[in-house]
């Protein structure tokens, strides 16, 4: 075998070689674009779907009358200058007040409430106890920064317990609101939900946060 004949066997190989490769890059590459297009695919029908359900949840609901909706801006101002900025955001900017339950919320039920938050869509509806039961706009923010947690994708044990923790930031004090209904309430499902906070003092059944 000649030198010649090596480097014509040694250029087809070569050339073989090419071809193998460029037919490998390219089944990797129609690989990677058919995955892309899957995930935008099925990204797509996801936001689709998040979409046409919160239209559903909206349509199926009342809104808060414009004096409700200054009702609650003053508990949401007094969230924020007490120290809950992110919260206060939230509660202005993201969430969507209703009146009256939404398809979800009648399918699901729920406990005597003054509030309830479907997320990730951030629809919080406002029960009519919401604007009677509490005695000031200090317990109506109390019950907002509970649903503020929820709005941020927390559950009900996480709510209980950062809303109890901070209720003195919040001015809420078992002195100024030990009496109400309010307090009563929100201290039964706290106890439930996060008995921990409930576990001081000599007999071990004293409040953590006083």
């Amino acid at each position: 075998m000649t030198d010649a004949t090596c480097k014509r066997c040694g250029d087809a190989l070569t050339d073989h070689q090419a071809t193998d490769k460029h037919r490998s890059d390219k089944h990797r590459s129609d690989e990677h674009r058919s995955v892309a297009k899957r995930v935008l695919a099925t990204s797509a029908l996801a936001g689709l779907s998040l979409l046409l359900c919160y239209a559903s949840l909206i349509r199926t609901s009342d809104p808060i009358t414009f004096a409700q909706r200054q009702t609650v801006n003053r508990a949401i101002d007094l969230i924020g200058q007490k120290g809950f900025a992110r919260e206060a955001f939230v509660l202005h900017s993201a969430a969507n007040y209703r009146l009256t339950d939404n398809w979800w919320n009648r399918w699901v039920g729920h406990a005597d409430a003054y509030a309830a938050t479907n997320f990730p869509f951030e629809v919080v509806t406002l029960y009519p106890d919401f604007f009677s039961v509490p005695i000031d706009d200090v317990e109506r923010a109390i019950i907002l920064l509970h649903e503020a947690r929820h709005l941020l994708g927390k559950g009900e044990p996480a709510a209980f317990a950062d809303v109890w923790r901070s209720k003195k930031q919040l001015g809420w004090t078992i002195d100024t609101h030990g009496h109400t209904h309010v307090w009563k309430s929100v201290r039964e499902f706290t106890t439930h939900y996060a008995p921990k906070l409930f576990q001081c003092g000599l007999e071990g059944q004293a409040d953590c946060m006083e």
